[in-house]
């Protein structure tokens, strides 16, 4: 295989230069190692798009969440996703230290152009959050933070790509990358060698090993370990906002916000670890959130009970503390995304216009002229929910499987479901069908829909159920039929059983 482009890594920034890149008479192809894209970072995190009022303006993350989000709302409306613009958030203080920090931020803001930040009494900050803590004195407002869903925003990306000539290959790990006279010529994989005059290191917690793949290298990417509780939607009231704790040196804050779809996501904390597929959520670490943040900010969001689910992300910091986006010291036509942490997501857009001028910059023959029947769009998701009881009959009379509920909590169809094993970037995995239909998200977490889920994969995917799994990988949902156990020998006082 051939291409002119070659981008490394299917998460949020991956996708999103995938997008920028696909208005363009370019060949590109972007390669990801997991069953599906939107595995890592993008995945797991606070689902925040931050307007920049509290970064170093002086920072390339700085410059480019500046610059980056006046473009989210356009992009949601092209794409179906779901975004909630003005929610605002709301940095709140108890004591006199907090105080100092708050008026530093707004300074901040204010140098950064930010309009509209203020800050509150504890009158008025509670009548914005009645069921916050009491004890609360101020807080520092910014009515312009939103929430996106970061699992729609990366698939609506990269499925825009697709629909415009971008190939999305899976399951497609890199293992080395061959250059000759320090030029880029191509990208060894798992699946054979993929020939190409500029890589896009996109890796994301792995993309220093990337990167150290064509030279030596003078930063080193560690995992920062953040855990999240998620509430149930019968809690959401209890929310208003994205509720900032107090900042620290490696974290802006612990946060409690609603999310998109109605629930309580709150989170997280900042811990610096050496695995970088240490995904485990710690008793420690749980505690330590509920304990310094939950409690003392919602006293009414319980510990247990109405939690849903806890889950973790990990962060790709680099050394530094900042992007790195540009091109390797000695080989030409590779192209360094690394240490995207947050504001990563935030910034993603104009991530992705960079990596557009730092290609151009290349001065290679490539097409950068417009493709004549680009499209800015994408087919928009059927969501059942969402549609009136007219708008829903009109549906099922043209399709009887969307008057079929597969997953009671979030009351997904198994229409829904077919449609997401069929969509551009098919979901062929349990995991796959829940970032796209949410079936499987909610109280029950995939106890009742679970079983369906898996028979509906294996129809539509023609393979048995026994293959079905649930992120890819070797992550097989049944073990064996049970027809298939058999008594090998029996008796009064001992039996013995195949597995």
């Amino acid at each position: 295989m051939k291409t002119d482009v070659l981008i490394i890594g299917g998460g949020v920034i991956g996708a999103a230069i995938a997008h920028q890149l696909s208005k363009y008479n370019l060949d590109v192809v972007l390669v990801e190692k997991e069953n599906d894209i939107c595995m890592g970072t993008s995945k797991a995190n606070s689902s925040m798009v931050h307007d920049g009022y509290n970064v170093d303006g002086s920072k390339l993350k700085g410059k480019l969440v500046l610059k980056a989000n006046p473009y989210f709302e356009q992009l949601c409306k092209d794409l179906y996703i779901p975004f909630l613009k003005d929610l605002g958030s709301i940095v709140v203080g108890f004591n006199d230290e907090d105080m100092v920090v708050m008026k530093n931020q707004l300074e901040n803001g204010n140098k950064n152009g930010i309009k509209g930040l203020r800050i509150i009494d504890r009158e008025e900050l509670l009548k914005m959050e009645p069921y916050i803590n009491p004890q609360v004195k101020f807080g520092l407002y910014n009515p312009n933070t939103g929430i996106i869903d970061p699992f729609e925003l990366t698939i609506a990306l990269a499925e825009n790509a697709v629909i415009n000539g971008v190939k999305v290959l899976l399951n497609t790990e890199v293992q080395d990358i061959i250059t000759k006279d320090k030029k880029v010529q191509a990208v060894k994989t798992n699946k054979g060698i993929i020939e190409t005059k500029v890589i896009i290191n996109a890796a994301g917690l792995f993309a220093d090993k990337i990167a150290s793949m064509v030279e030596n290298i003078e930063f080193e990417i560690k995992p920062r370990k953040g855990q999240y509780f998620l509430y149930d939607k019968r809690l959401g009231h209890i929310v208003k906002h994205a509720i900032y704790s107090a900042p620290s040196k490696v974290s802006k804050g612990m946060i409690i916000l609603p999310t998109t779809e109605g629930n309580i996501l709150a989170g997280s904390n900042a811990e610096m670890i050496d695995d970088k597929e240490n995904f485990a959520t710690t008793y420690k670490g749980m505690e330590e959130i509920y304990r310094k943040t939950i409690s003392h900010i919602f006293p009414e969001l319980p510990r247990m009970g109405d939690v849903i689910t806890e889950f973790t992300g990990l962060r790709a910091a680099a050394t530094g503390e900042d992007f790195i986006i540009g091109y390797a010291k000695s080989v030409k036509g590779f192209i360094n995304v690394a240490g995207m942490q947050s504001p990563g997501l935030s910034s993603s857009p104009a991530v992705a216009q960079m990596v557009e001028e730092l290609i151009r910059g290349l001065n290679y023959e490539l097409d950068f002229s417009t493709k004549e029947n680009y499209k800015r769009g994408r087919p928009k998701p059927t969501v059942i929910k969402e549609l009136s009881y007219d708008e829903q009959n009109e549906y099922i009379k043209k399709n009887p499987d969307y008057g079929v509920i597969v997953c009671r909590c979030e009351t997904v169809s198994k229409g829904e479901i077919i449609d997401a094993i069929h969509r551009p970037i098919p979901a062929t995995d349990a995991d796959a069908i829940k970032r796209r239909t949410r079936a499987g998200m909610g109280r029950c977490q995939g106890g009742f829909c679970g079983p369906k889920i898996l028979n509906i994969l294996s129809k539509e995917l023609n393979i048995s159920p026994l293959q079905v799994t649930k992120k890819g990988k070797g992550s097989y949902i049944l073990a064996s039929r049970s027809k298939e156990l058999s008594l090998l020998k029996g008796g009064e006082n001992f039996e013995r059983i195949k597995l």
